[in-house]
């Protein structure tokens, strides 16, 4: 039966900020350990964040992302030397992982990698994974996985970011660190089951962007025109204008059938631009076929935080007065109360929080501010931007 343990940092040595996490979440035991997930911002180097864990707790796996931020038991922090990890002991789990990831091999990577995850463990029961943020196409390696492990197998994570200008993510697997690679855990613990859910409280607004002409992942027009000189004019900013320019205020956001809208409380599913080629072709964070509309969105904050406390209210009911066990979060910067020319998510976090913490503090818990967020939808797994995403590990 898996155990989780969590613990989160903000220090700049990288091994007395993984010591610190250990001891906290761990006490002196920290060998007792078999795996250990890291989310760390941009300002530490990964790889020397690894090494002290793996020399720590030498039995362990270690599966870890780069990120803008984190979310722990601890709150919220987002310097650039912040560390959060999850301690997991137990062996009701499995690790896989496959390099070189893109939007063209999606589909073909994702099969690899649920394929060695289930050559590993055939009882994989839900699946946490980290994709790289940059160039991938999320409905794919979703489908990729489902097409081994099937749709009944809950997908939950994020996709790594760095702080938020679309350069490079990393991701790491015990010793190695990677830029475009796919890593996942696959959990089989049958005591335990999943709940997620994602919620973001934008709304449309305008005449929609149409795509004239796309390929897989990268949109190349719209309505027309080179896709990132349409976008950029449509946000009112200069074709030269960066990618960190648009994300903040550039979520492109795609209508929902009426089935799921109801279920998400929202008319439309957002997605983030996360990088943009030399030629103006847009990167898309899924496949987006010709004659999709696109339209921008309006950050809405009271919905922000009314449609969150709906969602958290929601999982709680189907909690039936039970504790979760462990909490994963995936989560986007532009979320919370816009304050001081910043956007100040403490609140936030503390509201989703408090109903999950009736011993009045919250169970084991591992978030991060990421390029993309993956939860269900409609009873199916979906990939989501500019949302929270919330997976709650239960005891049946």
């Amino acid at each position: 039966m898996l155990e989780f343990f969590s613990a989160s940092t903000r220090m700049v040595n990288p091994q007395r900020a993984v010591l610190e996490c250990l001891e906290s979440a761990l006490g002196g035991e920290a060998q007792d350990c078999d795996l250990v997930i890291a989310h760390a911002s941009v300002g530490h180097d990964l790889g020397q964040l690894v090494d002290p864990i793996r020399r720590q707790c030498p039995g362990a796996r270690v599966v870890g992302a780069s990120c803008a931020g984190i979310i722990g038991r601890e709150g919220v922090s987002e310097s650039l030397k912040d560390v959060a990890l999850m301690a997991v002991r137990g062996r009701e789990f499995a690790v896989a992982h496959v390099e070189g990831i893109y939007g063209h091999n999606a589909y073909a990577k994702a099969v690899e990698l649920a394929t060695r995850l289930h050559a590993a463990d055939p009882g994989v029961r839900m699946v946490f994974l980290l994709a790289p943020g940059i160039d991938i196409a999320n409905d794919q390696v979703l489908a990729g996985i489902e097409a081994v492990l099937g749709p009944e197998v809950t997908i939950f994570g994020a996709t790594a970011s760095d702080n938020m200008r679309g350069l490079t993510t990393y991701q790491a697997v015990d010793a190695q660190v990677f830029e475009h690679a796919a890593c996942a855990v696959g959990f089989s613990d049958p005591t335990l089951e999943v709940d997620t859910q994602a919620t973001h409280g934008f709304v449309a607004s305008g005449e929609p962007l149409r795509v004239t002409h796309s390929a897989g992942n990268r949109i190349i027009t719209l309505d027309g025109r080179p896709a990132w000189q349409a976008y950029t004019a449509r946000l009112g900013l200069p074709a030269t204008a960066t990618l960190a320019d648009t994300i903040p205020i550039g979520a492109l956001a795609e209508r929902l059938p009426p089935e799921l809208a109801a279920e998400y409380g929202n008319d439309h599913l957002l997605r983030v631009v996360t990088h943009r080629e030399a030629d103006g072709v847009m990167v898309y964070p899924t496949e987006c076929p010709e004659g999709t509309e696109l339209w921008l969105t309006v950050r809405d904050e009271a919905r922000i935080f009314a449609d969150m406390d709906r969602m958290v209210a929601r999982m709680r009911a189907g909690a039936r007065g039970r504790v979760p066990v462990a909490v994963f979060q995936a989560d986007c910067l532009a979320r919370g109360r816009r304050l001081f020319n910043r956007i100040i998510k403490e609140e936030l976090v503390a509201r989703m929080q408090h109903p999950f913490s009736p011993a009045g503090s919250p169970p084991p818990w591992l978030g991060m501010y990421g390029f993309g967020e993956y939860a269900r939808l409609g009873g199916a797994n979906a990939y989501h931007n500019y949302t929270t995403a919330l997976a709650a590990l239960y005891r049946n």
